[in-house]
């Protein structure tokens, strides 16, 4: 049994690849609506959050022999967990990495290595800031010091989770956008005038996480952009494709 850490729409499509290919597959996703997306095409699919002792039960409970990991660029945690879970099991882990986007030559972009840099950073850019880094470390940016008197609009997906820790974290209604990406270049353009952005703020997700567009619409605009760089992490077995997903598979199953 392979276990895919499928918390991303290519993750997802890289388990029910997996499965199509006729391989014994288990996704496990962090929420309901991962769940609902996955299961339309994975048979098997473990809904919540697991830390290193969650993932060892659930390894020895289905007779995981491989990890598949991935995750988000940025939940370096899962991946940390993922790998120690590994060790403690003697199961092979491989991590898939998602290319990151290539960054242009910009005058009005700014790289910061994490979430408190780019909020110090983009209070100095502009009032209104639009942040298309999803909700996880939306009170870094609703508490920090230096945006107190500034209007900050999330940008998050539609679930009713999501959206009351966006009202408990004291945004308005007005300044949250709910809706499901990736988004392209024109409807990126369209809602950052709209909301009459000063600066936004993204990650870079790669293409596949709607970096490119973000950066295109915000360049077109003549937008600052602060982009936070990827976190730091050592990967004990990584590639960046499916196909270098799918031969390291078959070498496992070879042996």
């Amino acid at each position: 049994m392979i276990l895919v850490l499928a918390g991303t729409r290519d993750g997802r499509e890289l388990a029910a690849k997996l499965a199509n290919l006729g391989f014994s597959v288990m996704a496990s996703v962090v929420s309901v609506y991962g769940q609902q997306l996955a299961q339309e095409k994975i048979g098997r699919v473990h809904e919540g959050m697991l830390d290193e002792t969650g993932l060892v039960q659930l390894i020895q409970q289905e007779g995981i022999c491989l990890l598949v990991d991935a995750s988000h660029p940025y939940a370096v945690n899962v991946s940390r967990h993922a790998m120690q879970a590994c060790n403690r099991c003697g199961v092979e882990y491989l991590r898939y990495e998602r290319p990151s986007a290539v960054l242009p030559d910009y005058e009005r972009l700014i790289v910061t290595e994490d979430y408190p840099a780019a909020a110090q950073t983009a209070a100095g850019l502009g009032h209104t800031v639009f942040l298309t880094t999803g909700s996880r470390h939306l009170g870094i940016f609703k508490n920090h010091p230096c945006l107190q008197q500034h209007r900050l609009i999330a940008r998050v997906l539609p679930e009713p989770d999501v959206l009351a820790e966006c009202i408990k974290l004291g945004f308005q209604p007005k300044d949250i956008v709910a809706l499901q990406g990736p988004f392209s270049h024109e409807l990126n353009m369209a809602l950052f005038k709209d909301y009459q952005a000063d600066v936004v703020i993204s990650k870079n997700s790669g293409s596949i996480g709607g970096t490119d567009t973000k950066i295109s619409a915000a360049i077109e605009l003549g937008l600052p952009l602060v982009v936070i760089d990827r976190p730091p992490m050592e990967y004990s077995n990584i590639v960046h494709s499916f196909e270098q997903v799918l031969q390291q598979v078959e070498q496992h199953f070879r042996k």
